[in-house]
């Protein structure tokens, strides 16, 4: 694909000066190197309206308007689990326009709203800290043989709460779930009868990636 040359004032006068003086389009791109379509245009330009200057744009019209981006933010605000999808077709239902979610994800990142997974972990109580500083004492003088009669085998994960880490729109730095204990057991199954079978209760931080 063709790079779009974009010519500065001074080197459009230069080519209209060559032009008004009896040169053709193509004596005038070969002596300058510029495409012959961009001096037509240019030529054009100047019979069109006598100015040869850069035409600035102000790109493409923005989609929503101010009331319609205030009511994004109250809504997002309002329903933190409202997906982009959700919003849109929110926004569309109430003022008729209608926008794409990405278009959606940048009014929300506009005002400083980002999707977001909410912090899930165990808080460790006294009790919590009590058991598990008994159980590494009872065990901490145990021999290798004492923990050859122990199979850790493959874990199976029983999940008796799901949290079901939904996104959230926020800002940075907040918290709008309360942190709540993940019922989930770790355990670890032994097969033979003589085999000491323990089990492992096993608590992990789950923290956003």
């Amino acid at each position: 694909m063709t790079q779009r040359t974009h010519l500065g004032d001074f080197l459009r006068g230069r080519i209209i000066g060559r032009l008004e003086c009896g040169r053709t389009q193509l004596e005038v791109s070969d002596e300058l190197g510029i495409a012959q379509s961009v001096i037509s245009r240019l030529w054009q330009q100047f019979q069109g309206d006598g100015n040869v200057s850069t035409r600035y744009s102000t790109g493409r019209p923005r989609v929503t308007t101010p009331n319609e981006d205030r009511y994004l933010a109250a809504t997002a605000k309002r329903n933190r689990r409202s997906t982009a999808s959700d919003l849109s077709r929110q926004l569309s239902s109430a003022t008729g326009t209608t926008i794409s979610r990405q278009t959606m994800y940048r009014r929300l990142r506009q005002i400083g709203l980002y999707a977001r997974r909410p912090v899930r972990c165990v808080p460790l109580t006294a009790t919590h800290c009590r058991l598990r500083l008994a159980w590494s004492r009872e065990h901490a003088l145990w021999t290798p043989q004492q923990w050859a009669c122990v199979m850790f085998s493959h874990e199976s994960r029983f999940s008796l709460l799901s949290d079901s880490r939904s996104d959230f729109h926020m800002e940075s730095s907040s918290c709008y779930v309360s942190t709540v204990e993940i019922d989930d057991e770790i355990i670890d199954i032994c097969l033979k009868s003589d085999i000491v079978s323990t089990i492992f209760y096993k608590i992990e931080p789950k923290l956003d990636p």
